[in-house]
Order: C-alpha cells, then sequence, then structure tokens
C-alpha cells in the first residue's frame, strides 16, 4: 500500500518543523545542556519512534510495521557512531560547551537533508534497476569489510582533504567569538573555528550518509519507511550527546557490531538481487529474522562493550584522539 502525497507533505512539514524549532531553539537559548534535560528530549523521541512504528503496524500491516523498527534501530545505530565522531571533531577543536548543542543540531539537519536527497536518488535506481542491489549489497559487505580491519572505526575526520583544504587557503582567527562563523578584525573578515568544525561535521554527514541509505534499503524498498526511520533516527541525537557524554567512548565494541549489521544487511541485499534476476532459487531472509538480528547484535555489541571497558579500562576510546 502505497503513501499519498498528502501524507508525504504533511511528514515533511511536521519533521523539518521539529528540526527547524529545536535549531532555533537551541541558537536562541545557549546553555550547557543538563543530563535531567538530555534524558527527558531522548526518550520523548525514541518513544515517539515506537509509537510511530506501532501505528505503522496497525495501519499499513505488520509487515510495514516491523521494517520501520528494524530501519529505525539500524540508522540509530549508524547515528550513535556517526556521534562519536562529532565528538572526535568537538574534542579536536575544543569548542566550548555552551556552543557544542547549536554544532549539534546544524549536523544533524544536514545528515537529515543529505539523507533524504540520497534517498530519492536510491529510491529512483532500485524501481528502475533491481541489479542496484548487487551494488548496494556489495557496498555494504565491503564497508562491514573495512569497519572490521581498521577496528570498528571507518572514517578519521583529520584526513578529510576538504577540511585540509579549507583549513590552508582561509583566514582563520583562534578564537570563537561566541559562535560566529565569520567575523570582522580591523577591517578584514576571518572565518572562526566553528566554521572549520561546520565542515568537518558536514562531511562526516556525506560519509555515513552513504552508509545508511544502502543499509535501510535492505530492509525496505518503502522510501516513506526510509525516510521516517531515517528522521526518528536522527530526532533527539544532539540530546542522546548530552546523555552518553561519557558512555560512548566506553562502547569499544560498537564499530564492530554495526560491521556485523552491515554485513548481514549486505548478504541478505545480495540473496534478494540474485532472487530478482534469474536467480529464483536463492533464499530472501524475512524481515522479522532480520529484526531479530539487528536487536540482538546491537544488545550483545552494548553489554560486551560495557563488560570489557570496566575490566579493561585502557580500552576505552579517548574521543580527543581520532587514531
Amino acid at each position: 500500500m502505497g503513501v499519498s502525497l498528502t501524507t508525504w507533505v504533511i511528514t515533511l512539514i511536521v519533521v523539518f518543523g521539529v528540526y527547524a524549532w529545536d535549531f532555533i531553539h537551541a541558537k536562541r537559548n545557549p546553555h550547557v545542556v543538563t543530563m535531567k534535560e538530555a534524558a527527558i528530549w531522548a526518550t520523548v523521541y525514541i518513544v515517539g519512534a515506537f509509537l510511530f512504528g506501532i501505528g505503522m503496524w496497525f495501519t499499513r500491516g505488520p509487515q510495514a510495521g516491523q521494517e520501520f523498527i528494524a530501519g529505525f534501530i539500524t540508522e540509530k545505530s549508524l547515528s550513535v557512531d556517526n556521534l562519536f565522531v562529532f565528538v572526535i571533531i568537538l574534542s579536536a577543536f575544543s569548542v566550548p560547551r555552551i556552543h557544542q548543542k547549536t554544532v549539534l543540531q546544524i549536523g544533524i539537519i544536514g545528515a537529515l537533508i543529505l539523507r533524504f536527497i540520497f534517498i530519492v536518488i536510491g529510491a529512483a535506481l532500485i524501481m528502475r534497476f533491481s541489479w542496484m542491489f548487487f551494488i548496494f549489497g556489495a557496498f555494504l559487505v565491503y564497508t562491514a569489510f573495512k569497519l572490521m580491519k581498521h577496528n570498528g572505526v571507518e572514517f578519521d575526520p583529520a584526513k578529510s582533504r576538504v577540511l585540509k583544504w579549507a583549513e590552508k587557503l582561509l583566514p582563520i582567527t583562534p578564537k570563537f567569538h561566541d559562535g560566529k562563523f565569520r567575523v570582522k578584525i580591523a577591517g578584514k573578515y576571518f572565518y572562526t573555528p566553528m566554521f572549520i568544525v561546520m565542515i568537518a561535521i558536514l562531511s562526516t554527514d556525506i560519509v555515513f550518509a552513504l552508509d545508511s541509505i544502502p543499509a535501510i534499503f535492505g530492509l525496505t524498498q518503502d522510501p516513506y519507511i526510509v525516510f521516517t526511520a531515517n528522521a526518528f533516527a536522527l530526532m533527539g541525537l544532539r540530546q542522546l550527546y548530552f546523555l552518553l557524554d561519557g558512555l560512548l567512548a566506553r562502547l569499544i565494541y560498537l564499530g564492530y557490531g554495526l560491521a556485523i549489521i552491515l554485513g548481514f544487511i549486505g548478504v541478505k541485499m545480495l540473496l534478494h538481487a540474485a532472487h530478482e534476476n534469474g536467480f529464483p532459487q536463492a533464499p530472501e531472509i524475512p524481515i522479522s529474522i532480520s529484526l531479530l538480528v539487528i536487536v540482538a547484535t546491537i544488545t550483545i555489541t552494548v553489554i560486551l562493550s560495557l563488560v570489557q571497558a570496566k575490566r579493561h579500562p585502557e580500552l576505552v576510546k579517548n574521543p580527543g584522539n581520532s587514531e
């Protein structure tokens, strides 16, 4: 069952309205986010996502509901990994805590816009060329291999060519100047470290969008579910950052867990591609099994990470070090 244009329009208005409100609120009220505030809002967004999934289940059927929940959990996990890279960037540039809220919100909005663009492109390609699943599946398996090979780390912002180019060519002032991106000093304009931070943040958004979109298309081919799962996964990510501050570094096996999930979804896509392109005997993995694998992998990954981090503190990642 397809989704009407009216539903799409309402969804887009609500989603971007929520993000716009959150961004404006963060910009107008810069303050250090407390654990209580972060916990309340993070819980609101996560509960909202599951309520939406339940609503999807009853209005569009169990298949759609399971696809949304599986997609949301996968995208939320990838977003948390993205969040850890944000931590590295904020630590590397010593961004004042009072301005981190704005940086994170811009990064999240950028991620949503990029993912929406990639969703449109990905959906168009899949509808026209079923063999695209071979490419998407192979890409996810390759990404999973890279994560395993590089100890759960896929992207190092310090090695970004765009970032190095910007730092080399633009006039930069060492001060943050109340979170402004550009300031005028002695008649000459200078870019602040906040501007460079945003370049680093948005470049990571591109890298993670390239992973997240093929991953969820491996769980569902419904563009509406793909978009809403991504939208809900990114909602509350800013609050989650402050809630998990310190705990993120202890999720030492998160990258490996994501590698398993991406590898599994990659194989699922390859089997689906084979089934649709001349190999009907190729088995297809049902969404219920996918949901079970994703939930089990994330649960085991988090538990093992926290247990090992407590037993071996030397394994805890240092956000200020991108090695």
